[in-house]
């Protein structure tokens, strides 16, 4: 997936790997691929926010997992209907810390994002979620949740099998859990398939990542009955990390490798790994009820200034 704004860069990219890496001209041109990235990247709109969340090669779930945690032990199904790939969970080691990890998963390639129903999330998924949650509630163990997903799937056997019913449990559980909550929005905040495992105690976003109601465009098709309007759309729903950590939706913005997260992995993961160790460090100092109110005060407090 190439970004409008990274053909400019690409075009540097193609005459840096064309000269000699000793020579002055490689100096300059990578001082003037710099310069680029920090006019384009210091000038995103919300609509270039939404499209770099989007990025096919940004950290998904399953790379945070394999780079902050060991000893992961996957738990899956719902114990009522089935399991839901699009939701993993299960227990692991962060730092000597035993934790339950929940996140949603889209995929990388054709392969792996209908195997992960693009990180669309079925009722079974968030009934997952509950089920790993009260077991981590039940044993002690603090949760971290990624949240990467354009919404909850809107199909109509999704419907059927009680998808509204399923994230009202699942953010209902999360207000319930007496364990530190932790929620990283690395991508898509979409709707109420994220909210469902992100009403925690501290919420942390990417620098471009996204977090709304509703996407763009479907707020465009509501109100202007097409999806043409997405760039007006988005500037109006103050979903960038930037909007939201001034209306005090979010806790914590967590800073992108110029040129998005995609372009330096390990780096991302270094600085997310960063946030949820200082947040856990703090959260962990508190006692059980404490944690608990904490976090119902936050989200009252929030509701009546909105």
């Amino acid at each position: 997936m190439n970004l409008t704004f990274e053909k400019q860069i690409q075009e540097i990219d193609t005459k840096i790997e064309n000269v000699d890496k000793d020579s002055q001209e490689y100096k300059d041109l990578v001082d003037e691929k710099n310069e680029k990235l920090k006019e384009v990247f210091s000038n995103l709109t919300p609509w270039d926010r939404v499209t770099i969340s989007r990025h096919s090669d940004r950290p998904h779930t399953i790379d945070y997992i394999n780079q902050l945690f060991t000893d992961f032990v996957e738990l899956s199904g719902d114990r009522y209907f089935g399991d839901d790939n699009a939701i993993i969970g299960g227990i692991a080691r962060f730092y000597g810390t035993e934790v339950m990890i929940i996140g949603q998963e889209k995929g990388h390639d054709i392969e792996t994002r209908q195997k992960h129903n693009f990180g669309m999330p079925n009722p079974e998924g968030y009934r997952k979620a509950i089920r790993l949650m009260d077991l981590a509630d039940r044993f002690g163990l603090p949760i971290i949740t990624f949240v990467d997903t354009s919404g909850a799937y809107p199909g109509l056997e999704a419907e059927e099998r009680g998808q509204a019913e399923a994230i009202a449990r699942a953010i209902e559980k999360c207000l319930d859990v007496s364990v530190p909550l932790i929620s990283v929005v690395i991508g898509e905040g979409g709707s109420g398939g994220a909210l469902a495992i992100s009403v925690a105690n501290k919420i942390i976003m990417l620098e471009n990542s996204v977090y709304s109601v509703i996407s763009p465009e479907g707020c465009s098709s509501i109100l202007w009955k097409d999806a043409d309007h997405k760039e007006t759309a988005a500037n109006c729903l103050k979903l960038t990390a930037q909007d939201l950590l001034k209306l005090k939706v979010i806790d914590r913005i967590v800073k992108e490798p110029l040129g998005g997260a995609h372009t330096n992995r390990e780096e991302t993961v270094r600085r997310v790994k960063k946030a949820i160790m200082d947040e856990l460090y703090l959260l962990q100092q508190l006692p059980r009820e404490k944690i608990i109110a904490q976090k119902v005060n936050k989200f009252t407090v929030m509701t009546k200034e909105f």
